[in-house]
């Protein structure tokens, strides 16, 4: 079943009827002022952070599960009939009423039609700045004037610290006031006789401010207490201001704080009016005051809406493609990328999903992060991972968590020893070499920063102290320790236990190390990393081939996991792709243990992380039993892994393959048959149902997951093969044999390069030739130093 389209043109998801199988959100603001919003108008507000900045409440695991939200409720003043503006939150019959919901970058359009009365609806935060609008459109359609009334509502925390806001009502309900200035701002405040300091960390001990107001419209009526407003014994769909047709003028003191401002439209047949509702943080009567004079026009809401636009589509621009597939092609052009850049924003830490308990980066997920946005912000990609480099101890591990708002480089302490995680500091070598060849900053090794709890080095020395933390953890083989968990953290292997994953990691890690070092003029450093990959591979050919695939693990007990002999967790997805990108795997053993994973893991939903699923496995060994079979880590498609596949199937050159395995794990691939995945079709999810539970393609958590950036990368530099390097633009694609072409434009160092892939021999891979200008070149890499400022690239496969 369909529930909306793609509108490329205008970089937009339209959802065309409101009752989508799960609330479908969308995000508004940046990591200063964020917010989630969803196809009915329900969603949160938070600055800096969602657990610990949260100004706009949602009831977390609530029916439905995105209320309250940003709401319009209109009144009919004749017949006493009323409505939201968005479908929910009175849900009127859809046999009435309709709905549509325009997600673009970074703001939401919401249009209904109900009883001749037209709305169109647009949230955004205006760039750089910390408040909301609401813009409200009403337009008369029947033939005889219409006498309304309209009510905002939304509902403010007693507390930004989300935990307290949520389960400690005997504090928070008693902290919180609310009224109306002078100037006629609605007013809240929290601690109100304490300093203002927000995003500080110290949200229990600070006054908190937020604000609201009416622009361009009269203010006939306000409620800031949420028990005045709805009413004993109701809820949002029929609140008692609403239904009676006027606020109370409630001030909030001992009361949950709302947000409502009421005011009156009369409208003549055809006619419209259009008002604004902003909403912000700071003390409504000098912040909100202020923004208010200087942004409160209808004029200005526009401007500032297309200057958004303009931002978020220049983000959008650093790659735009036309391939055979129009799900693809939404995909890279729009919303892949735009999925990356909100998830490399908030990281895990605030969505419908992620309601606070998590808070700041992670550590191992904002490092990949990275992957998916170098060549969009690549001085943002920057910034981030001298971040996370600074989160990185001086003995090579990493603290698990880092807050922005409070780090302090060379003052963390370090965890316990028995809680390092050990792939964490590995991800580097993925994500600096990509921020380098996007941008030629090789100077970037040399950039010395100082660790998380003493001492600094260079961006070189850093890499090295992570390799040389994996070194000097191993087990009984040789191979290194999984310590706490490696990239699974269902994996419980003992502290000496070993992980194959993070064997092929490392050799990943010395690898990349030895080619850096060999560019640095440093061959003694590239003699070492290589002297231990070789130490390395002689271990991994000794103890982890088990015939058709690679092991797991091997437990500290010498136990070893994903053999033949073991009924549960045979075949693990992880040690098989990544024996590929690593280069472990002989040239035999890469085409034997993909098609392993071709045979025993692949579905029509994606690749199983492993199978058959875990049932009877001790869980000291396995978490994984704890869920449910074909969920999750327990034989469930784990979305974070498919662009692994996808790669290493690239790299072999199987192209169909590949492609096979990109496309079922592809949202928009799932946008005729939406109610079967459930979530959005236009980002991904971090787990999927596999064909070993009774729903199979169900999809969960979306938004904030690794799969965003392993996904697109995987599409854009191995599918496409559009890849950077030091010296150019690398250009291998890995298609689909019955693929003509396609076509690209590619942003790479402030030039423009227009590519044009011709395959008349359907191939999958190979270059037969490839021009630059018009001049022929040696080999497929378009070298950095021969760009004009604007280029075309023609390329033969064969």
């Amino acid at each position: 079943m369909r529930y909306g389209y793609f509108d490329d043109a205008a970089k937009e998801y339209v959802i065309t009827r409101p009752d989508t199988p799960q609330s479908w959100s969308n995000y508004l603001g940046s990591t200063e002022y964020g917010a989630v919003i969803t196809n009915n108008a329900g969603g949160y507000g938070f600055y800096k952070s969602g657990a610990r900045g949260r100004f706009l409440r949602l009831r977390f695991n609530s029916v439905p599960a995105d209320q309250p939200g940003r709401y319009f409720y209109l009144r009919d003043r004749e017949s006493g009939d009323y409505w939201s503006a968005s479908w929910q939150p009175v849900g009127k019959s859809l046999d009435s009423y309709e709905s549509t919901c325009r997600h673009g970058t970074a703001y939401t359009t919401i249009e209904s039609r109900y009883a001749g009365i037209a709305t169109e609806t647009t949230y955004f935060v205006p760039l750089s700045q910390d408040f909301e609008y609401w813009r409200l459109k009403v337009t008369n359609e029947s033939d005889r004037p219409r006498d309304l009334s309209v009510f905002s509502y939304c509902e403010f925390t007693n507390q930004w610290m989300t935990q307290q806001d949520q389960v400690n009502l005997q504090y928070s309900l008693f902290i919180v006031k609310g009224g109306l200035t002078e100037d006629g701002l609605l007013r809240i405040a929290i601690h109100d006789n304490l300093t203002p300091e927000p995003g500080t960390g110290r949200e229990n001990d600070i006054g908190m401010h937020s604000w609201m107001a009416l622009v361009d419209a009269q203010l006939d009526g306000y409620d800031t207490s949420r028990e005045a407003f709805l009413g004993p014994y109701r809820s949002y769909h029929n609140p008692l201001a609403v239904e009676m047709g006027e606020c109370s003028q409630s001030d909030a003191y001992g009361d949950n704080a709302c947000g409502s401002v009421q005011t009156s439209l009369i409208l003549q047949p055809g006619e419209s009016r259009e008002l604004l509702v902003m909403l912000g943080i700071g003390d409504a009567r000098t912040v909100g005051k202020r923004v208010v004079a200087e942004f409160g026009s209808l004029a200005r809401a526009e401007a500032e809406l297309q200057r958004l636009k303009e931002s978020w589509h220049s983000k959008l621009g650093s790659l735009t493609v036309d391939t055979p597939d129009a799900n693809l092609n939404h995909t890279v052009n729009v919303w892949g990328l735009y999925n990356c850049l909100i998830t490399f924003a908030w990281s895990r830490a605030a969505s419908l999903v992620y309601n606070g308990e998590r808070d700041g980066l992670g550590f191992r997920d904002s490092v990949q992060d990275i992957l998916g946005v170098a060549a969009a912000i690549p001085d943002a990609a920057r910034a981030r991972l001298e971040l996370m480099l600074t989160g990185q101890l001086a003995n090579g591990g990493a603290i698990p968590v880092i807050k922005p708002f409070e780090h302090r480089p060379g003052h963390e302490l370090p965890p316990p020893d028995e809680e390092y995680r050990s792939d964490d500091c590995l991800w580097f070598f993925n994500a600096v070499p990509v921020y380098v060849a996007e941008t030629g900053d090789f100077d970037f090794y040399s950039t010395v920063l100082p660790y998380a709890d003493h001492g600094e080095d260079t961006v070189f020395n850093h890499l090295r102290r992570a390799l040389e933390f994996n070194l000097e953890r191993t087990g009984r083989n040789n191979l290194p320790c999984g310590l706490s968990a490696d990239w699974n953290d269902c994996l419980r292997l003992g502290y000496y236990g070993e992980s194959l994953f993070v064997a092929f990691q490392l050799r990943l890690g010395l690898t990349v190390y030895a080619d850096v070092a060999q560019q640095l003029g440093k061959p003694d450093e590239a003699a070492w990393a290589l002297a231990h990959r070789d130490k390395l591979d002689t271990y991994i050919q000794r103890d982890t081939w088990d015939g058709d695939w690679f092991i797991w693990a091997i437990t500290e007990d010498g136990t070893v996991y994903g053999t033949k002999d073991y009924d549960e967790g045979q075949v693990y997805l992880n040690t098989q792709v990544w024996s590929v990108l690593s280069g472990a795997a002989t040239p035999e053993q890469a085409e034997r243990c993909m098609a392993t994973v071709n045979e025993k893991l692949a579905t029509p939903y994606g690749l199983m992380l492993s199978a058959p699923p875990f049932v009877k496995t001790s869980v000291e060994v396995m978490r994984a039993v704890v869920f449910n079979p074909g969920i999750k880590e327990n034989a469930g498609i784990f979305n974070h892994t498919q662009g692994w596949g996808v790669m290493a199937e690239c790299m072999l050159g199987n192209g169909d393959r590949a492609w096979d395995y990109y496309r079922a794990a592809m949202p928009a691939a799932w946008n005729d048959r939406a109610e079967i995945r459930q979530c959005e079709p236009y980002v991904q999810g971090q787990t999927t149902y596999s064909i070993y539970s009774p729903r199979p393609g169900n999809t969960r958590t979306s938004w904030l997951t690794g799969a965003a950036a392993w996904s697109y990368y995987g599409a854009t530099q191995y599918i496409l093969g559009l890849r950077p390097e030091v010296d150019g633009l690398r250009i291998d694609p890995c298609i689909p044999h019955d693929w003509p072409g396609f076509t690209a434009t590619r942003r790479f160092r402030g030039k423009i390069i227009e590519i044009v892939v011709t395959n008349p021999d359907s191939v999958c891979r190979g270059v037969r030739s490839i021009t630059l200008n018009g001049a022929a070149l040696a080999d497929n890499l378009v070298p950095a130093d021969l760009l004009a400022d604007h280029n075309r690239v023609e390329v033969v496969l064969g």
